[in-house]
């Protein structure tokens, strides 16, 4: 793919609505040409539990000022336009997505979602590449990768797999 917006969110908790941070890196013929990333106040004001904040590090304190997802939304609508999104396992992204939009209220675009984590399982055999999470696949890709977790750093990690397996 050469044209694309990889996309990655964290959230709060167990409810996909619970969306604490996006992040997202856009591709245009090839390359990286954009990137934003958004705390996001996770609204219905939802708690941030140990265990997520021990994942990704946001803290409520974080958020607790950060804009709602519909108004932090509008950064990312105008960076995607009507290109497609990559997402390392897409299910989860899509569908927190899709449930912000309901609380919100927005209409969904029903964005062309593409999956790195799919196309990876459909090409790269495990006993290869050691698994499909994204710093064991970046590690086999040859893709340099840190900060597992934060939105930013896993929207560019699922961007450059997709320039190199999509």
């Amino acid at each position: 793919m050469d044209n694309f917006v990889a996309i990655d969110v964290e959230t709060a908790n167990m409810e996909p609505t619970s969306i604490c941070a996006i992040g997202a890196v856009k591709v245009i013929d090839g390359s990286i040409v954009e990137k934003a990333y958004e705390l996001v106040k996770p609204e219905p004001n939802y708690y941030l539990r140990n265990f997520s904040e021990n994942i990704h590090g946001i803290r409520h304190e974080d958020t607790e000022y950060a804009p709602t997802f519909d108004k932090a939304w509008k950064v990312f609508s105008n960076l995607i336009d009507n290109l497609p999104l990559v997402a390392h396992n897409k299910s989860f992204d899509e569908r927190c997505l899709r449930s912000a939009f309901r609380t919100y209220r927005m209409d969904y675009p029903d964005y062309k979602f593409f999956c790195t984590l799919q196309a990876a399982r459909k090409l790269i055999p495990r006993q290869l590449c050691g698994g499909y999470s994204l710093p064991i696949l970046c590690n086999f890709l040859g893709i340099p990768f840190s900060h597992h977790h934060n939105a930013l750093s896993d929207a560019e990690a699922a961007a450059k797999i997709a320039m190199v397996i999509l």
